[in-house]
């Protein structure tokens, strides 16, 4: 049986527990919940209507919020020549190839996200035990196997990757407590577009099924975004 602190129960108390509020007023609830000390995440969990155990279920994505989440990115680029001199000039924390490949194979992984330029991907994929499992290959469908080094720019500015877990849910960070309402609203908004743009044509029924916000430390608070 989980034990939650006292912080949690307290921020629990008025909260009906089967009550599915409009999003607006639940991400205020989230917000006022939200009482550690540190500028606590605001975090979304959906339940979809998919068979996560079929590969034509497989949901992912990315999306560019419109407001920051607060997390500071570290990229990392494996490119060579201009293209390697174009991820660093537009903010790259990274880049390189050979010396990269080698300090990531000794277990290095002190980065978010992977960028690589098509032309270096054997070298790359040799990471593959290594990266994948950490979500951290390079990966064409997300476009982060690409020439063009404009995706630096995306992912620094808060681009994020999305994909279902085994259990058929999407778990995403959507914006810090110090946002605004209408910020955290807009970020939920354009997430939730991105995301029923990517349902799978198999899938049946009511995409998204269940949606819930909290904060780092605070409660779920189930929130209806039909109107989205």
């Amino acid at each position: 049986m989980i034990r939650h602190g006292k912080r949690y129960r307290q921020a629990k108390v008025g909260l009906e527990q089967d009550a599915i509020l409009p999003l607006r007023e639940g991400l205020a609830q989230v917000k006022e919940r939200a009482t550690a000390k540190f500028d606590e995440s605001v975090d979304i969990d959906i339940n979809l209507s998919i068979d996560a155990t079929k590969s034509d279920q497989v949901v992912r994505g990315a999306v560019t919020l419109p407001h920051s989440t607060g997390k500071a990115v570290r990229v990392l680029v494996f490119a060579k020549g201009e293209h390697a001199e174009k991820a660093q000039n537009l903010g790259a924390d990274y880049v390189g190839l050979d010396d990269l490949l080698e300090k990531v194979s000794k277990g290095w992984l002190d980065f978010d996200f992977a960028v690589a330029t098509p032309d270096v991907m054997a070298g790359v994929g040799k990471l593959a035990k290594i990266l994948g499992p950490k979500g951290l290959l390079p990966n064409k469908k997300l476009g982060t196997v690409t020439f063009d080094m404009g995706i630096v720019k995306e992912l620094k500015q808060g681009r994020k990757f999305f994909r279902n877990d085994k259990g058929g849910s999407i778990h995403m960070s959507i914006g810090k407590k110090s946002l605004e309402i209408d910020q955290l609203y807009e970020n939920v908004a354009i997430f939730i577009k991105a995301l029923v743009a990517s349902k799978p044509a198999v899938a049946k029924g009511k995409f998204v099924k269940k949606v819930t916000v909290s904060s780092t430390m605070g409660p779920g608070v189930q929130v209806n975004v039909d109107d989205l």
